[in-house]
């Protein structure tokens, strides 16, 4: 007996090539904002799995994460300055939520458009998935969650009105950006892993694996157990963990770290065609070990399903090298990478 599709599980998209005058505020949003994954009107550069792969310098990723992370900080210490009143707790919850969705928004800008300069990874075989059809109205709901709640529990947990950005604890920045994402992947992986190998999970993440070629906009096409999990579980399992190790984890550090996580994340889906790590400030020593993570793993990660998937974790290879779940790259194995092609990561277009 055939299986009857569950057309909800549909990854069709065709809605924007449609008549625009069926379009819902949903669809209007992507639109307005300009954060489709591609431009229809313009060309995509299709590559053989052996062309060689352009790679973007750490130090111009780090120049974006850190820009992008320090930008509503000082804008936040000069309200503090010119009115000598601080935020407070429901004030900084609205404007770092602003600033978390400006950040997401121009980082989509920035990758679409990397994209259609170097292409896509698997290109040859498949085209980026779309938003679906059937999910325009969830990822908006996914995408403004994600945006709007994550700020929610580390203003709640963290924020102290006395304290401004110059307070933050500066001398431990440097590690507990670090370490954020590392001992967050930790979280994620064993969540994420689980998901995959016990089969009453495998129901809660299946949603997000109906995509084997995401882009950035489906970074969070999920049902909502695993939202929940991802919006709160993890970062809160890494904040209880860090503070439990000694770290003072005040709010403008996670403010920092997050930024870096946020980017991994969003580029982590996108597909693009090019060697770059998530930043981390211990990117140096995860690649001595051969633990630093890129765009492919977690693309390749994409096209596997319930139990052949690997590659669980998002933000390192850490975790995945110690209990032996990498898998194997394809375009960007060392001897195809093009180290005289460098592909820059703009702050501004």
């Amino acid at each position: 007996m055939a299986t009857q599709v569950n057309p909800k599980d549909s990854m069709k998209s065709t809605w924007r090539s449609k008549d625009r005058s069926q379009w819902t505020t949903y669809h209007w949003f992507y639109e307005v904002l300009g954060i489709h994954s591609v431009d229809l009107d313009r060309e995509v550069p299709v590559h053989s799995k052996q062309d060689k792969v352009p790679y973007a310098p750490e130090w111009q990723v780090h120049r974006w994460v850190l820009t992008h992370a320090f930008a509503p900080l000082v804008i936040h210490q000069c309200i503090y300055h010119f009115t000598g009143h601080n935020l407070t707790a429901l004030q900084a919850f609205v404007f770092y939520s602003f600033a978390f969705k400006a950040n997401a928004i121009h980082e989509l800008h920035m990758l679409r458009r990397i994209g259609h300069i170097v292409g896509f990874l698997d290109g040859d075989v498949h085209e980026r998935d779309g938003v679906p059809d059937v999910g325009v109205a969830k990822t908006v709901r996914s995408l403004l969650s994600t945006s709007t709640f994550r700020p929610v529990f580390t203003v709640f947990l963290a924020y102290r009105a006395n304290q401004t950005p110059m307070d933050m604890h500066w001398r431990w920045l440097l590690l507990e950006v670090g370490l954020y994402g590392i001992i967050l992947d930790f979280w994620f992986y064993w969540y994420h892993r689980l998901m995959h190998e016990v089969g009453a999970l495998w129901q809660y993440h299946r949603t997000h694996h109906l995509t084997k070629h995401p882009n950035p906009l489906l970074t969070l096409y999920a049902d909502l157990e695993q939202e929940l999990f991802d919006i709160a579980g993890i970062p809160l399992a890494t904040y209880f963990t860090m503070k439990a190790m000694g770290m003072p984890m005040g709010f403008y550090e996670w403010w920092v770290g997050h930024q870096f996580v946020m980017f991994a994340e969003l580029a982590g889906h996108s597909g693009i065609r090019i060697y770059t790590e998530p930043p981390n400030p211990f990117t140096w020593l995860l690649r001595l070990a051969g633990c630093e993570l890129i765009i492919e793993d977690h693309d390749m990660h994409h096209r596997k399903g319930w139990k052949a998937s690997g590659n669980y974790g998002k933000q390192t290879r850490l975790w995945d090298k110690i209990f032996g779940t990498l898998k194997e790259r394809v375009e960007c194995e060392e001897q195809n990478i093009d180290w005289d092609t460098s592909i820059d990561v703009p702050l501004f277009w």
